[in-house]
C-alpha cells in the first residue's frame, strides 16, 4: 500500500489552470450571490428561492473541492507556506459572499409562507428540512455586513489563532529513546508492550507540552472568547446552547445520555483496576498504561490491514467492501506519521466527487487498523447520501459518529470471533475496552473541561495552570479511583484539536459510540435484514434533526433507558475482560 493519499484527482498543483478556472468560478459564483442579495427586497419570492438555491448549490459544489485540496496538503505538511496562502485565500473569496447567503437565509426564513411555497417547487422540495431550518435560525443570524464582518475577521481570529496551535504542536519535539520525537509519535508510543517506553514517552510527552503551553494556551483563550461573543451576538444563551443548536440535538437527549455515563462510570473504573492488577500497578492504573496492549497482540503489514477490514467490515455490505476496496486503490489514505504532519486522524469528504480522502498516524498495530475502521465510516455514510442534492451532504456532529464506530463494532466483533486463544481474547477485549472507555470516560472528562472553560472565560484569562488544573479535575471525576491521581495528563487541553475548531465537538463522540452500540445490538438480532434500515438511518442523518433521524431506526434518545442499555454492553464486556484477567493471574499462580 501507498502510504501517502494522492490528490492529483483534485489538482494537480496551485498553478494547475483547472484550479485557477475553478477559483474564478467561485469568484463569479459569490459575486452573482452579491448582486443576488441585492434584489431580495423586489424579487418574487418563488423565483428567488429557486435563484437561490442555484447559486448556494454552485457554491457548495465549488467549495467541497476547491476548499479540500490546500486544506489537506496542509493537514500532510503543515509547513506547506502555498497551502496557507491559498486557504486563506479562498477563505477571503468564500467570506465575501457570506453576508449574502445570511441574507438569503434570513430572507427566506423569514417568509410567512415559506414551507408551501417550497413543497409547491419539484426541486425546493428536496429542502424542506433545510428551509425549516433556516426558518428556525432566522433569529440568529446578523445583517448582511454583520456575517461579512464576522467571517473576515475570524480569519485573524480564531482560524488564525487554531493554524498557529497547529504549526507549534506539530513541529515541536522533545528527547526520547535518545532521539528528537514529534507529539504523534510520542503519542503512538503510548501502546508500546514495553512499560519502561511508555513512561518514559508519556514524561517526554509531557516535557513537549510544558515547552509549547503558552501559545496554545493564548490560542485557547483567543477562540473561547471569539465563541462567547458570537453566541451572545446571535442571541444564544450560551455557546453550549448555540452549539446543541448547531449539533441539532435537544437539551434533554444530552441529559439523558449524560445521566447514563454518570451511573456507569463505576463499571468503566472496575476495567481500569482490573487492567492495573494485570500490568502490576495495584488497585490504580497509571495514564500512561491507558493504551498500553495486554495479551497476545498481533502485527500487521498495510495488505494484512486491508484484508481485515475487507473481511469484518466489508462484509457488511456490498457497497461496503467495494468503498474499501477503492479507499486502497484510488489512494485516498496518508496512513503513517513523518515530520511536519498534522496529528490525529479524520476523513475528509468530497461529497460532491463521490469520494474522500483520510488521514491518519498509523503504526503496524490493531488499533490502526481501528482507526482506519472509524475513519472509513465516515466515507460510507457520505456514500449512502450521494443521492441527495449538495446543500442536503450535511450531518451533525452527533450522528456524523455513528457510522464510523458501528465499522469500530464490526471489526472488533469479527477479529473476537477469530481469535484463537484467551490471551488474544484479552488483547482484543482490552483493544475494544480501551476505545469505548476513550470515547464515553476520556470524552465526558474533555466535555466538563470544555464546559468549564467557557464558564471562566468571560470573565478572566486562564493561563497554561490554570487551564490544567480544570482538566485535572475533570480527569479526577470522571476516571475516579480507576487511575492513579498522582499519574494523570493536565495537558490535554493542549494535545486535542477539537478545543481549537469548535465549539463542543466532544460529546459526539460519546453519542456516536453508544448510538453505535445500540445499532449494533439491532443488527446482531436481524442479520441482513437491517443492513436497509441502517442505510436509511444514514441517509435521514443530513435532512432531520437527531432525534428525528434515529426513529428511523426506532431509537428514542430522550430516554435514558436507551443509554443504560448501549452502556451495559459495555459492562458485559468489562465483566468478560475482568473473568479473563482473573483467570489469567491464577494460571500464574499455579
Amino acid at each position: 500500500m501507498d502510504s501517502q493519499w494522492d490528490l492529483s484527482v483534485l489538482y494537480q498543483s496551485f498553478e494547475d489552470p483547472a484550479y485557477e478556472a475553478d477559483v474564478a468560478r467561485l469568484e463569479r459564483c459569490c459575486r452573482e450571490l452579491r448582486d443576488f442579495a441585492d434584489t431580495l427586497a423586489e424579487i418574487e419570492p418563488s423565483q428567488g428561492l429557486r435563484r437561490g438555491i442555484e447559486l448556494l448549490e454552485t457554491r457548495a459544489v465549488l467549495t467541497d473541492k476547491l476548499c479540500a485540496y490546500p486544506n489537506l496538503r496542509r493537514a500532510a505538511n503543515t509547513k506547506d507556506n502555498d497551502a496557507v496562502t491559498q486557504s486563506d485565500r479562498l477563505k477571503a473569496i468564500t467570506s465575501s459572499s457570506a453576508g449574502a447567503v445570511a441574507a438569503f437565509e434570513m430572507w427566506a426564513g423569514k417568509l410567512p409562507d415559506l414551507m408551501a411555497l417550497v413543497e409547491a417547487d419539484p426541486i425546493l422540495r428536496d429542502y424542506q428540512f433545510w428551509f425549516a431550518q433556516r426558518a428556525e435560525l432566522a433569529s440568529h443570524l446578523l445583517s448582511q455586513e454583520g456575517e461579512e464582518i464576522l467571517a473576515k475577521m475570524s480569519m485573524s481570529g480564531s482560524a488564525a489563532w487554531g493554524a498557529l496551535r497547529g504549526l507549534v504542536t506539530s513541529t515541536a519535539t522533545a528527547p526520547c529513546g535518545g532521539e528528537m520525537r514529534n507529539l504523534t509519535t510520542l503519542q503512538n508510543m503510548a501502546r508500546d508492550p514495553d512499560p519502561q517506553v511508555r513512561k518514559e514517552a508519556y514524561e517526554a510527552e509531557l516535557a513537549l507540552c510544558e515547552s509549547i503551553k503558552d501559545p496554545v494556551a493564548a490560542a485557547m483563550n483567543a477562540i473561547k472568547l471569539e465563541t462567547i461573543t458570537e453566541s451572545s451576538l446571535r442571541g444564544y444563551g450560551s455557546p453550549h446552547e448555540m452549539a446543541l443548536n448547531t449539533h441539532r440535538m435537544s437539551h434533554k437527549t444530552l441529559q439523558a445520555m449524560l445521566g447514563a455515563i454518570d451511573a456507569y462510570l463505576p463499571r468503566f473504573w472496575k476495567y481500569y483496576r482490573a487492567k492495573a492488577r494485570l500490568l502490576g500497578r495495584g488497585e490504580a492504573l497509571y495514564w500512561y498504561d491507558l493504551g498500553a496492549e495486554v495479551g497476545e497482540s498481533r502485527t500487521y503489514t498495510p495488505q494484512q490491514i486491508r484484508q481485515l477490514l475487507k473481511r469484518h467490515v466489508g462484509s457488511f455490505a456490498p457497497e461496503l467492501k467495494a468503498l474499501i476496496g477503492r479507499a486502497y486503490d484510488e489512494k485516498w489514505i496518508d496512513f503513517y506519521p513523518r515530520s511536519g504532519k498534522r496529528g490525529g486522524a479524520f476523513c475528509s469528504s468530497l461529497r460532491s466527487m463521490g469520494r474522500s480522502f483520510i488521514l491518519a498516524n498509523g503504526s503496524n498495530r490493531f488499533p490502526s487498523a481501528v482507526t482506519l475502521a472509524h475513519e472509513l465510516g465516515h466515507a460510507f455514510h457520505n456514500l449512502c447520501i450521494q443521492g441527495h442534492r449538495p446543500l442536503n451532504m450535511s450531518y451533525s456532529r452527533p450522528l456524523s459518529e455513528t457510522a464510523s464506530t458501528f465499522q469500530e463494532c464490526l471489526l472488533y466483533n469479527g477479529a473476537l470471533q477469530e481469535a484463537e486463544t484467551p490471551a488474544e481474547k484479552l488483547s482484543l477485549l482490552d483493544a475494544q475496552l480501551r476505545g469505548s472507555a476513550g470515547l464515553v470516560v476520556d470524552i465526558y472528562s474533555r466535555y466538563l473541561f470544555e464546559d468549564a472553560v467557557f464558564r471562566n472565560r468571560e470573565s478572566r484569562f486562564m493561563d497554561a495552570r490554570a487551564l490544567c488544573a480544570i482538566m485535572e479535575d475533570a480527569q479526577k471525576k470522571c476516571f475516579g479511583d480507576g487511575l492513579d491521581h498522582r499519574v494523570l495528563h493536565p495537558y490535554m487541553w493542549l494535545t486535542k484539536p477539537h478545543y481549537y475548531s469548535s465549539a463542543y465537538y466532544n460529546y459526539p463522540y460519546a453519542f456516536g459510540c453508544l448510538l453505535a452500540r445500540g445499532l449494533y445490538a439491532r443488527y446482531k438480532q436481524e442479520g441482513a435484514a437491517f443492513v436497509p434500515k441502517y442505510k436509511a438511518f444514514l441517509y435521514a442523518c443530513t435532512v432531520a434533526n437527531t432525534e428525528d433521524a434515529a426513529k428511523v431506526a426506532d431509537m428514542d434518545l430522550t430516554n435514558e433507558s436507551f443509554w443504560i442499555a448501549a452502556l451495559e454492553q459495555i459492562a458485559e464486556e468489562i465483566d468478560q475482560y475482568c473473568k479473563l484477567v482473573e483467570e489469567q493471574q491464577c494460571e500464574s499462580k499455579i
